[in-house]
This record gives structure tokens, sequence and C-alpha cells, in this order.
């Protein structure tokens, strides 16, 4: 085919694209809907054309767009990977492994059950092998969800909730993908009947080894990128051959899905590439991501419609009653899933609550579109599968295909007002109005001053004061008419606006560098729990989350155990490193809020809302000071060169911004200009170097800082420090059991503890010991304990304990003021103890 020919094509296509998107907003419509009904009308126009006389002229570019190499091939190697990718850079991957569970019963097991409805369905009223039938089912049973998310988005439905559906939008391709592969397989080698135990352990392995093969090569690919992070068009080229590279080397080398490894490849870019990467590179490489996205799926949809005539050839009614059937099982799945599974789910605390309107609504919305019609293209162009499997296939996917997209996706927005999923619900109603009203009492104030400042005429400003003030009376009569709020609704209202801009002051740090790239992504996260804990628990929710910001984590309880048993330090030390300094970001934001709360939330819900918010965020601010306490004592010094990094940091900020100033002003050419922003950029990347995190503890530091051991000398701190053994405990972790043999004694050098007592619980601080009890006692423990932060405990074994006691009036003072604060008799620990000698020298512990 002439050159000029099929670029005047694909500049047309990129010209129906572009008119594509506002007429779809104009009409109200899917975008994928306008999309295929164009492809539809371009395909069907050009075979009129090219059958008839009456258009000879049209008959060359009618001709052209008939012969356009549109293969299978060229969707699945050259349009999936792209979307795929794109879709795990914009993820907030932290945020869907919280929802891992439900993202994969709608995306994995909903496609497998899906598959299975509709090929046995289709089994037994068709007369086609069971391994066509299923392979039918593989093609149909994956959903294009994004015009549902679309729509969810513009009804501002929760985030969980739009945030699953975009997980299963990522999954359902590659789970589906993987199966038509699988039976394709069968029908190809003409196995009737495939054997299920075959297929259930293939298919694991075809998911698993792609992912390892995607992880393994984007692990490269971002190290790669790193040594020419400098160069910032290279590094995003490095990025757009990372999925045709996973994709190739999966498929045709490696015999796994690589689809699954473009997912991961994906995945690991999204998690490696902040930290690794210059703010501004990661910046432009998804925006450079987001139009190669948006260019492939457009014309993925647009090509693959231009197919529907062709692959409808030979439609007779008998195929109309198998597409019902594959419709109607299709629906029987999904409803399977949503109405059966997703509630039981739920009730067992592994997904969250989904409102039947919700679910119905999504029921509704999985539309099918371009990836089922280029796997049915596929078995129409394998000259091994039989013809009439293919004639079926290409019929009844795609008589599916047009189903979901002409009746479900034209009545998508009309079934979603019916459900009154687009309406305020009343809590938000009786807010909204009045917010309108405090933003045009406002918007008054403003405008007076405005007309005094530019000296405006009376009678213009009287008219249109008249106009506006009406306005305002009417926002102010719906106020005091809405809905009564609750003062409980209005802190829960308020909170869930102070975590919403926590987050934007956490973007705006970011911006100044104020927040490192390597942690804005989890900080994030945490102000997006943050919300959503509100939204759920209300003040109690809140408080639950910020808790949870600054607890370590089951990472952080991973890394404890390598280090306490193992004595593999690395990974504690870059988490604790990553949590000092996440702990002195939120520590920078959370001042900021105040201000927040003063100007903003005290106009809409009042003094009292806002003095309790107040309390709220200074009770926040205490607990991350006292963990940054227990910071500084572990490691002291580190949070020191910490902030000295951040002054550093903010001070280039602030010079490059002079000498931006400088340059907008004309005051400095743009040759020296850039001399001095490149002098900056090297002074960056060397403050932007964390220091080193020492592990190693400080127990003579840590033993001079406790009460206990005030009457010790220098030598006999020495020596105590080597007997000691250091322990690390994150918050929640058990320390001793009840009813356990009582080997050794506990100090707190810093952190605190929880003694479950049988009168009830007691709390140990810093300073404080914990275990000597049952030693004294020769008993078995009567007390469980667990740490309630983030701890550093010091233990000594029973032997040792027991001679540091005899030396040690001020240790013994404190065995008796422990004891007596539980209830015990003092002189039944010292029976048979030796008084202690006098302090010399050479007197130490063993």
């Amino acid at each position: 085919m002439d050159i000029v020919v099929i670029t005047s094509i694909l500049a047309g296509l990129f010209l129906v694209i572009g008119l594509a998107e506002p007429l779809a907003a104009r009409m109200r419509l899917p975008f994928s809907v306008i999309l295929a009904v164009v492809g539809i009308l371009i395909g069907g126009g050009a075979a009129f054309f090219w059958s008839t006389n009456l258009t000879d002229a049209l008959n060359p570019i009618a001709l052209a767009i008939l012969n356009l190499p549109i293969r299978s091939n060229v969707f699945l190697y050259v349009f999936l990977p792209t979307l795929l990718f794109q879709v795990t850079l914009g993820m907030n991957l932290r945020r869907m492994l919280d929802d891992w569970v439900p993202i994969l019963v709608l995306a994995v097991v909903a496609v497998i059950v899906a598959t299975f409805f509709v090929g046995y369905a289709l089994f037994y009223v068709s007369g086609l092998p069971l391994a066509a039938c299923l392979l039918v089912g593989a093609i149909v049973s994956t959903t294009d969800p994004s015009a549902v998310v679309s729509i969810f988005r513009s009804i501002a439905a929760p985030k969980r909730l739009s945030r699953i559906i975009e997980g299963e939008s990522l999954m359902n391709d590659a789970a589906a993908i993987a199966l038509f592969g699988l039976f394709m397989g069968y029908v190809m080698a003409g196995v009737p009947d495939p054997s299920l135990e075959g297929a259930v352990l293939r298919f694991p392995m075809l998911m698993v080894g792609g992912a390892l093969v995607g992880i393994a090569i984007a692990r490269v690919a971002v190290w790669v990128m790193a040594l020419v992070a400098r160069f910032e068009l290279a590094l995003i080229s490095i990025s757009v051959s990372l999925p045709y590279i996973s994709y190739i080397v999966a498929e045709q080398i490696v015999g796994v899905s690589g689809v699954i490894a473009v997912l991961g490849a994906g995945l690991t870019l999204n998690l490696m590439g902040p930290g690794r990467l210059p703010p501004q590179s990661w910046t432009s490489l998804r925006d450079v991501w987001d139009l190669l996205a948006h260019w492939s799926g457009a014309l993925i949809f647009i090509l693959a419609a231009l197919l529907i005539p062709r692959l409808l050839d030979g439609l007779n009614v008998a195929d109309l009653g198998l597409i019902a059937v594959v419709t109607l099982a299709a629906i029987a799945a999904r409803v399977v899933i949503l109405f059966g599974l997703l509630p039981v789910l739920t009730r067992l605390r592994l997904s969250p609550r989904v409102d039947r309107p919700y679910r119905v609504a999504i029921l509704w919305g999985g539309l099918r579109g371009a990836v089922t019609l280029a796997l049915a293209l596929a078995v129409t162009e394998s000259f091994r599968v039989p013809d009439e499997v293919k004639h079926l296939v290409g019929i009844l996917a795609t008589g599916f295909t047009l189903f979901t997209l002409m009746v479900q996706g034209t009545t998508l927005r009309w079934v979603i007002k019916r459900l009154g999923l687009d309406k305020l619900g009343p809590l938000d109603a009786a807010l909204s109005q009045q917010v309108v009203a405090v933003a045009l009492q406002q918007v008054r104030e403003d405008m007076a001053s405005v007309a005094e400042q530019y000296g405006l005429t009376r009678d213009t400003v009287r008219g249109e004061a008249k106009k506006f003030a009406e306005r305002l009376d009417s926002a102010v009569t719906s106020a005091e008419a809405s809905e009564e709020i609750l003062d409980r609704d209005r802190v829960t209202l308020g909170l869930i606006a102070l975590a919403g801009a926590e987050r934007d002051l956490i973007l705006e740090r970011f911006r100044e560098r104020a927040v490192s790239s390597r942690l804005a992504d989890r900080i994030l996260s945490h102000a997006d729990r943050l919300i959503e804990s509100t939204r759920n628990g209300g003040r109690l929710g809140y408080l639950r989350g910020a808790r949870a910001s600054v607890a370590g984590g089951t990472n952080l309880r991973a890394a404890l155990f390598l280090h306490n048993r193992l004595r593999v330090s690395r990974p504690l030390a870059r988490l604790t490193a990553d949590r000092f300094e996440m702990l002195l970001a939120q520590r920078l934001i959370l001042s900021d809020l105040h201000s927040f709360i003063d100007n903003r939330i005290r106009r809409i819900h009042g003094r009292r809302v806002a003095d309790l918010l107040h309390d709220l965020l200074d009770r926040r601010t205490e607990e991350l000071e006292q963990t940054l306490d227990g910071q500084r004592l572990q490691y002291p010094g580190y949070a020191e060169q910490l902030e000295r990094r951040f002054i550093r940091r903010t001070a280039l900020r602030f010079e490059e911004g002079e000498y931006t100033s400088m340059r907008e002003d004309g005051l400095i050419g743009s040759e020296l200009y850039q001399t001095l922003i490149q002098d900056i950029g090297q002074r960056r990347a060397m403050a932007e170097q964390r220091p080193k995190l020492d592990l190693r503890p400080r127990k003579t530091e840590l033993i001079r800082q406790s009460p206990l051991f005030a009457d010790l000398d220098d030598a006999s701190i020495r020596r105590l420090a080597r007997a000691l053994i250091t322990r690390y405990t994150a918050d929640g972790d058990r320390i001793i059991r009840r009813d356990s043999k009582a080997r050794s004694v506990f100090f707190i050098a810093s952190g605190a503890v929880e003694m479950d007592l049988p009168g009830g619980p007691k709390r140990l601080g810093r300073g404080e010991m914990f275990g000597q009890i049952a030693i004294l006692l020769k008993s078995p423990r009567r007390a469980e304990v667990r740490a309630i932060a983030p701890t550093t405990l010091l233990i000594l074994d029973e032997a040792r304990f027991m001679r540091l006691l005899r030396r040690s009036p001020r240790l013994q003072q404190g065995v008796r003021d422990s004891a007596s604060a539980r209830g015990i008799d003092p002189s039944q620990l010292f029976d048979g103890l030796d008084a202690p000698k006098p302090k010399s020298a050479s007197s130490a512990p063993a």
C-alpha cells in the first residue's frame, strides 16, 4: 500500500479521535461507544462504496480502508502493552494492595467464572466442542470498565469503589488473555474435551512466570534509567521500550503470559521509579505515557470496530439465538460474583461494603471492547482452527460486544440516574447549601473592596450588587431550610476536609522539594487512608488512621525479625531511615494545618468544631513527637542530620527562586542563568543524598540515660553494655507470653509496653523494667507483655541480673517500687539476697 495513502488514513484517524472525545462529552456517552460507532460507520461505508458502482471515484479510499493491515498481533503486540503499562504507572499501588481481595475476585475469579458459565451454556445449545465453547467464554469474559470508571468519577462515587474497578480493569485483561491462550492451544491441537486439571495447573504457571519476567526486566531497566537520569528524553525512551521487551521476552522466549509480564514491569517501575528518578523526569515520563495510552486506546477501539462488518459476515437467525445465550450467561456469571460472592467477602471483612446500587452499576457497566474483538480476530486468522469454529467465534464475540456497547453503554448513565447515584446524599446536600452561602458572603466582601479600589461608578456597582444580593439571600434561605447537620457529622466533615488539606500540603511540599520523591508516594498513601478511614469511622476513624500513619507496619516487623534473629540489618536500616524522614515530614505538614482550620473550616462549621479539630491535631502532633523522641533516643544525632539536609535543600530552592526572578526581570542573561542553575543542580544532587543510618546500638549511652543504673561507675557501665542484648520491637509485638519460664529481665531504653496483669493492664515506659518479679519469685510469668510503640529493649540474663542486683542499691529500689505498684510485698523478693557491697571501681556485673 502506498505510504501516502497510509499516512492520509492515519491522519484521518487521529482527526476522528480528536473530535470523538468532545462529541462523547456533548452526547453524554462513553468515549469507547462513540469510537465504536465511528469505526463501524467507516468500515461499513468503505464496504458499501467498494461494492456499488455509483461511487467509483471513492473506490481507492474504500479499498485502502478495507485493505488496512489490521491483524490480531497488531493489537496484542503494539497497542495492548501500551495500554496496560500506562494503567500501572497511574495506579496508587499501595492503596490497591489494601483491596487486593475484591480486585482479584472481580478480575481473576470473575473471569474464570464467566469463562465456564458461557462455555458450558454454549456447549449445551450449540453442539460445538467443549474446548471451542470455553474459548468463546474466555474471549467474552474480559470487561472494559473504563466507561463506568469515568462515570463513577463524574458522580463522585467512593474512591475506594473506583479504585477497585480500576484494579479490575488492569487484571481482567491479563486473566482473560491467559485463559484464551490456554484454550486456543487445545482448539488448535484438535482436543475437543480439554483436561480441566491440566488447565488449572498451567494457568498459575503462566501468571507467576510472566510476573517474574516483567519484574526482572523492569529492575534492570530502572538501573539503566538511573544511570542516564540527567538526560530526560533518554530516560523516557528507555521506558517506552520496557513493556514491549517484557511482552516479547515472556511470550516468545520464556513461554509465559506476556500481559502479566507487562503488568509486572509497570508495577515495578511504579514502585521503584519515584525514588530513583528525578521528580521532573518522572512527571514528564508519566505525561508521555498518558498521551501514548490515549492514542493507543482510541486506535485499538476504532480499528477493531472497522472489523465488525467483516466479522459479522454470514450472520443468521440461529446465530442471534447463540448471541443471546452468551449474553445471558455472561450477565449471570457477573451477578453471581457481585451479588453472591462479594457480600460474603464483605461479611468476612475481606472487602469493603459495596451498596446494591453500585453493584447494579458495576454489573451494567461491564462493557466489552477492543480486547474481545482482537482475540476473536486472532481465532479467525488461525489456519489450524476449523472453519465452523472461526465463523461462530467471530460472530458471537462481535455480537456480544455490540450488545454491551450499544445497549449497556448508551443506557449506563440512565441506569445510574435511576439508581440515584448522581445525587448528593442528605448530609452533603445540607452542607453544600452552607458552603455556597459562606462563599458568596466572602465574594460580596471582596467585590466591595474591588469596586472601591478601581473607582467603579455607583450605578454599575448598584445594578450588579442587587443581582448578587438576590442570589446570596436565596443561598442563605436554602441553607437555613436545609436539613440540620449534627455536630458529630460536622466534625466528620471537618476532619475529611482537614485530611484533604493534609494531602494537598504533601503535594505542595513535594513540589518544593521539602518532601523527597522517594517518600512522597508513601506519605500520600497514608493521607488517602486517613481520608477513607475518617469517612468510614468519623473521629475514631481519623485517630486510627493517624496512628497507622505513624506505626511501622508489616514491613518493619519483617525487617525486625531479620535483624533480631538473622542479623541481617540492611532492610531495617532502610525502613528506619525512611520512617525517620516520614515522621519529620509529617511534623512539618501538621504544623501548617492549624491555619487551615482557622481560615477555612471555622467559617463553615463554626468555632466548636474548629476547636475540637485543633485538639485532635494537637493530639496527633504529641503522639508524633513521642515517636520521634523514641527514634532520637535509639539513634542519637540522625534526626539532626536529616534536619540539616532539609535546611540545605530549602536554601537551594530559595536560591534557585532568586535566580529565576532575576532572569525574568532581565537582571541576568540566559547564559549566566544556565550556569547558575547547573551549579545548583550539582549541589542539589549532593544535598539529596540521605545520610546513612548506623544501626549499631549505643548501649553505653542508653545505660547512662536510665535512672536504674545511675549509681554505676564508668567501668561497670562498659561491662554491663557488653552483657546486655539489644532487641527492637514493633508496635503490637508480643515480648513475653503468660506462663512462660522466666530467664531474662528487660529494661526499656525507648518506647512503651503494656503488661496484661490479673488486676488490669499496666503500661511501662522509658527507664522502667519488667520480668524481674518472676525471676526473684522463681515462678512462671504471670503477665503477657506487648509493645504498644516501637520499642528498644536491653535484655539481661538471670545470672547477670542477680549479680548486678546485689551490687546496685538504685536497682534494688527500682525493684521494690515496681513490686509495690503491683501489690507485692518487696521483702518476699529479697529473701536470701546478699546486702549490696560498697561501690568501688572494680564492682561490675559478671
